[in-house]
C-alpha cells in the first residue's frame, strides 16, 4: 500500500484533538485584526473570544496558507519516506489549495520517488471536515493513496453545505450582499439561506423571515436531498450560537430520528466573513 500521510488545512474546522485522532497533519490559515500588527493562526484562536471581539465591532482580515509553508511541511514527510495526500480548502474561496499544488510541483522534482497528490475539495468548514474524515476512514480500511484520492474526488460534489447568518452586515462587507439588501434584511429580519455550489463558491439561494424559518429551510434541504436522511452522517458548525445549533440538531432528530455526529465552531478564518451567529449544516446528498 505504501506509506502516506493525509494533510489538510485549518479551514476544515475540525478540532485539533480530532485531527490528532485521525492522524492528519495540517497547515493553518491566519488572520489579523484591523489596527493590530499581530498575526493569529486560525487554529490557535479561541472561537468564543474571537466572536466576542467581532460583536464588539472589531474587523478581522484573513490570509491563506502560502506555498513556503506547505513546502516546509511537506518536505518533512517526504524526507521521512512518506507520500502525501493533501485535501484542501475550496479554490472557490481561497488560494490555499493552489499554494499546496505549487509546493507539491516544486518538491516533485527533488523527490521523484515520492507521490504528492492534491485534491481541491471544493468544500469549506465542517463540510470540508466531513470529507476529510470520510477519506481518513477509507485509508484506515486499507485504501492506497490513489484510491483515497479518487474517493475524495468522487464524493466531494455530494457533500452538501447549507448556511445561514444572523447579521447581514458581514456578508455586506465581503460583497456577497448589497448594502440595500443588508439594510432591508436587518429591518425585516430576513435571513439568507446559502450553500456552497459545485464550483466551491458560497452562493445565496433563498431568504427566510426570521431565524427559526432559516433553520427550517436548512432542515427542508436535508429532507429533500440527503442520500439517506435516516442514517447521516450529519455535521453542524456555528459561530458561537450553540443554542441554535442544538435546536437544529433536535429538529433533525425529531424529523428523521438521526443524531448529529459532530458539532463544532465555525473557525475564525471563515467566521470573519460570516460573523457571529453563523449556522451551517453538512451532509451527504444526491447533489449539492
Amino acid at each position: 500500500m505504501g506509506n502516506y500521510i493525509i494533510y489538510t488545512d485549518s479551514a476544515c474546522d475540525l478540532e485539533l484533538t480530532t485531527l490528532k485522532e485521525l492522524r492528519v497533519k495540517h497547515c493553518s490559515l491566519s488572520l489579523t485584526f484591523e489596527g493590530e500588527s499581530r498575526v493569529y493562526r486560525n487554529d490557535e484562536v479561541d472561537p468564543k473570544w474571537f466572536y466576542n471581539r467581532m460583536r464588539e465591532g472589531d474587523t478581522a482580515k484573513t490570509a491563506a496558507a502560502n506555498t513556503e509553508m506547505f513546502k516546509r511541511a511537506f518536505e518533512k514527510e517526504l524526507t521521512n519516506g512518506n507520500d502525501i495526500l493533501y485535501l484542501g480548502f475550496s479554490t472557490g474561496l481561497s488560494t490555499t489549495c493552489n499554494s499546496a499544488v505549487i509546493a507539491g510541483q516544486q518538491l516533485s522534482s527533488k523527490y521523484p520517488e515520492r507521490k504528492i497528490i492534491c485534491v481541491d475539495t471544493l468544500c469549506a468548514s465542517a463540510g470540508f471536515g466531513m470529507l476529510l474524515k470520510l477519506t481518513c476512514d477509507k485509508k484506515k480500511e486499507g485504501a492506497t493513496i490513489e484510491e483515497a484520492a479518487k474517493f475524495a474526488e468522487d464524493t466531494k460534489l455530494n457533500l452538501c453545505h447549507w448556511f445561514t447568518v444572523d447579521d447581514l452586515v458581514y456578508l455586506k462587507r465581503g460583497g456577497r450582499v448589497s448594502p440595500a439588501v443588508a439594510f432591508v434584511g436587518g429591518v425585516l429580519g430576513i435571513k439568507p439561506v446559502m450553500h456552497v455550489d459545485n464550483e466551491g463558491h458560497l452562493i445565496p439561494v433563498s431568504k427566510a423571515r426570521g431565524r427559526k424559518a432559516s433553520l427550517r429551510a436548512m432542515l427542508d434541504k436535508y429532507t429533500e436531498t440527503a442520500i439517506n436522511p435516516k442514517s447521516g452522517p450529519v455535521y453542524i458548525c456555528h459561530g458561537d450560537c450553540e443554542e441554535d445549533a442544538m435546536l437544529l440538531a433536535q429538529m433533525i432528530k425529531d424529523t428523521h430520528g438521526v443524531d448529529v455526529d459532530m458539532t463544532v465552531y465555525t473557525g475564525p478564518v471563515i467566521g470573519a466573513h460570516s460573523g457571529p451567529g453563523t449556522l451551517a449544516l453538512f451532509f451527504l446528498g444526491k447533489e449539492r
